[in-house]
């Protein structure tokens, strides 16, 4: 089966986040058919929880959808990269696959700070990789951060 990125969705998921005032991360959970089961943006502002991250509230509705506490074999596409709480829950759904965007310098989970998956202690540790839709989800960030900062939000 050829590889078929579900980050455009994401990406999407994420635009309607900035329209929101949210930080524009958006994520994606696709089955391991390839279809899509889940799809979020950020919703810490808006529900009021600090918990409500893109990658959270997709695995959350997943989970609810497919009535489980696992997606053994799913992927996640995340604009963002994880940080430490997202990487822990990932790691605790048991995620096969995890595709992100633009690396996290400050907040990170995965390649930078905490590296939650390579703790001893984590469980479970998804394959990996970085990069997908990187310029894009960048961008948006920039642009969303730099209308903060001149006043619009």
């Amino acid at each position: 089966m050829a590889f078929r990125s579900f980050m455009e969705i994401a990406l999407q998921e994420a635009r309607a986040a900035a329209d929101r005032g949210e930080v524009p991360v958006g994520a994606v959970v696709v089955s391991p058919a390839g279809k899509v089961v889940a799809q979020a943006g950020n919703r810490t502002r808006e529900w009021h929880d600090p918990t409500a991250h893109a990658e959270i509230v997709a695995i959350r509705a997943a989970c609810a959808a497919l009535g489980t506490e696992r997606l053994v074999g799913h992927d996640l596409y995340v604009t963002l990269e994880p940080c430490p709480m997202c990487a822990a829950a990932i790691s605790n759904a048991r995620i096969g696959r995890l595709y992100y965007g633009a690396a996290d310098a400050k907040s990170g989970g995965v390649a930078v700070g905490a590296r939650v998956f390579q703790h001893p202690q984590c469980h479970h540790v998804p394959e990996v990789y970085d990069g997908i839709g990187a310029a894009q989800a960048e961008q948006l960030l920039l642009a969303f951060f730099r209308a903060r900062r001149d006043g619009g939000g």
